[in-house]
């Protein structure tokens, strides 16, 4: 709770079912050290400025974490455990609406377990100041945009362009707003929560430099990269 008596909560999701992986484990229960990835997402959390979380899992893993990782870890800012849907954005909806008496929300992906307390705070200081921010890491590389023939059509501004990670972080009431819309239009182009508020709301979003080191856990190859990461903290 901040001094002025703001509540800020975080809706971790852990519902993937990671293909890209693939592991008949989902991503987010595979060791990195002797312990699940979502251990290393939790305990940042834990040990950072977040009044509670929200765990968003799949239907059938439910009781599974609440038993073998909140419960095992003993997390006790996870104040609940709830089943998400089938693409991201239903299930950060569903997160959304197990909260309530919060006053700022991070979304944070499960599988980003190298996320640390310090960029954990600095979401909750920006989004306090800002309502609206998000993290990320300036794109190293040159990006190049296709036409429908595989062929270059452009080169933007690699200066500009920056590599969206997660926390998101916004006014609770602003992007539960903005994902009552979503939900009402049906629709199905979202690929993550800023796309949602930019759409559904005018308000605009500020940009926070996140950390190289806070990757996705995606292939077999994000586990070892984890590892040696884990390895040099």
């Amino acid at each position: 709770m901040t001094a002025d008596g703001k509540r800020t909560a975080a809706v971790v999701l852990a519902a993937g079912s990671g293909k890209r992986m693939g592991t008949a484990v989902h991503k987010q229960y595979l060791l990195i050290k002797g312990r699940p990835v979502i251990y290393y997402t939790l305990q940042a959390f834990e040990d950072s400025e977040v009044d509670e979380v929200i765990l968003v899992t799949g239907a059938d893993e439910v009781d599974y974490c609440r038993k073998e990782i909140v419960e095992a870890y003993r997390f006790k800012k996870v104040r609940d455990v709830v089943a998400g849907g089938k693409e991201r954005y239903d299930s950060v909806y569903e997160g959304l609406k197990a909260l309530s008496g919060c006053d700022y929300v991070l979304i944070h992906d499960g599988a980003r377990p190298l996320i640390s307390r310090t960029l954990i705070n600095a979401n909750i200081n920006c989004v306090q100041e800002t309502k609206a921010c998000i993290t990320a890491v300036p794109a190293k590389d040159t990006i190049k945009v296709a036409d429908d023939n595989g062929y270059v059509a452009d080169t933007p501004d690699r200066s500009r362009l920056w590599q969206i990670q997660t926390p998101q972080s916004f006014s609770y009431a602003l992007v539960l707003e903005a994902y009552r819309k979503r939900e009402e239009a049906m629709d199905d182009t979202m690929t993550d929560d800023a796309m949602v508020v930019e759409k559904y709301t005018s308000h605009p979003i500020r940009l926070l430099k996140g950390d190289y080191r806070n990757i996705k856990i995606t292939t077999p190859e994000d586990l070892v990269i984890a590892e040696a990461f884990l390895d040099n903290l």
